[in-house]
């Protein structure tokens, strides 16, 4: 005897598949988070020394100086 209603299956499927895409979409939000998306440990490398010299730490031939270095 189902006292339910035969309605009750199909919202407790729908229920499962609402908490596995809410798992696998939480998932993925925690990955891009943690991962580094700047594209490789150079291009980060660059813009720290972009940053420096627009604080005025480096100069222009320091900043192409270790430009070139980086690239090489």
């Amino acid at each position: 005897m189902d006292v339910m209603g035969p309605m009750m299956g199909w919202a407790w499927m729908l229920l499962w598949v609402l908490f596995l895409v809410v798992l696998v979409v939480g998932a993925v939000i925690v990955v891009l988070a943690l991962t580094d998306r700047t594209g490789s440990s150079g291009s980060s490398a660059m813009r720290i020394l972009e940053e420096r010299f627009a604080r005025g730490e480096i100069d222009r031939d320091e900043l192409e100086e270790r430009k070139q270095a980086l690239q090489s």
